[in-house]
């Protein structure tokens, strides 16, 4: 963000060199003394300038644009952010309250800024990858290149998700020594630490401080291309209390089905069909008023939260994942991931 700003006392000389570091980054947000947003200036802003007679002995403010576009922190900006790409910005600033900039969004790097906080379970042991997880956690067992999570933790700070929470235990430390606290990826990585199994969804109420009133929580083992954008969008346009992500899984009848009614009619017949159920896939959105159902210091799956849920009448929906997905619990699976994340774009 640092190397966006630039102050209104600064001189035309100073905003050439940082603009010229940028390079294809290149444009500037003017600020005051208390970092409040003042306009917007460019290599073309400045090349105009020049064009009606301004020189270097001028004041930057005499080049800048006044009203450069913004989007306000923690608050639902996907739509606009969209329109604002489709409009060919490239760099967009972010402004609290008091219009001061706390960070800029770069869509080179980050296609969008979901306003919710993350969750990625991590503290399984994955007996059934053993010796692979012996002495390496599940999650940074690699898939090509990378570690399984960091695929996730990545395709997350592309959408703009910077708060992610951790839930380790087997292992943990590694985990830990991995990401550190997610600054080298201008993240804000904090840990959970299982003293005891808490389920799929228990170890949550321990998470330190979650700052927006969503909640996306993942199991950290999958490898999937999942659109986070429109699984967010979706869940905010329902108005849902949490939304399940699903993959199809397709049952084969090798024989013609008789559909009878209770006297044993036949009603219809189908020659060899094929029935489509949907299967959770361990991504979730959810209102963060939603936690409040899961009993303190219990071990407490998904399930049990998604019974309540339905129990008490609350909306629940699903999104179906129409991109990849892939559940890496056995050594095919993991075998599996090996041959498609060469074909894979994340």
């Amino acid at each position: 963000m640092q190397n966006h700003l630039i102050s209104t006392k600064a001189t035309v000389r100073e905003a050439l060199n940082k603009l010229n570091v940028l390079s294809l980054d290149a444009i500037l947000f003017v600020v005051d003394e208390h970092n409040q947003l003042i306009g917007s200036l460019t290599d073309g802003d400045l090349r105009r300038g020049f064009i009606r007679g301004l020189g270097f002995e001028n004041s930057i403010l005499d080049f800048i644009q006044p009203n450069p576009s913004f989007i306000r922190e923690n608050e639902n900006s996907v739509e606009k952010l969209e329109i604002y790409r489709k409009k060919n910005f490239k760099i967009v600033p972010i402004l609290n309250n008091k219009n001061q900039i706390v960070d800029v969004i770069n869509f080179r790097t980050r296609t969008t800024i979901i306003p919710a906080d993350a969750v990625l379970m991590a503290g399984g042991e994955g007996k059934r990858l053993r010796p692979l997880t012996e002495n390496t956690p599940k999650p940074l067992l690699k898939v090509g290149s990378k570690p399984i999570i960091e695929y996730n933790i990545d395709r997350l700070a592309q959408v703009g998700i910077k708060n992610i929470h951790l839930s380790i235990n087997y292992l943990g430390e590694q985990l830990e020594n991995y990401f550190g606290d997610g600054s080298t990826k201008e993240l804000n990585i904090k840990y959970i630490k299982e003293t005891k199994p808490m389920g799929t969804v228990g170890s949550v109420l321990l998470a330190e401080k979650l700052e927006h009133e969503d909640v996306l929580i993942m199991n950290s083992d999958l490898l999937t291309n999942i659109d986070f954008v429109d699984f967010y969008k979706t869940f905010k346009s329902s108005d849902a209390d949490m939304a399940v992500a699903a993959t199809s899984y397709n049952v084969d009848i090798p024989y013609a089905i008789l559909e009878a009614d209770e006297t044993q009619r036949v009603r219809s017949l189908k020659e060899k069909p094929r029935y489509t159920y949907f299967s959770n896939a361990g991504i979730y959105f959810l209102k963060k008023n939603v936690l409040d159902l899961i009993p303190q210091n219990t071990f407490f799956d998904i399930t049990d939260l998604m019974d309540k849920i339905l129990a008490m009448d609350k909306k629940l929906i699903t999104f179906p994942i129409n991109g990849y997905w892939l559940d890496i619990g056995k050594h095919e699976d993991y075998k599996k991931a090996q041959e498609d994340i060469k074909h894979l774009k994340f």
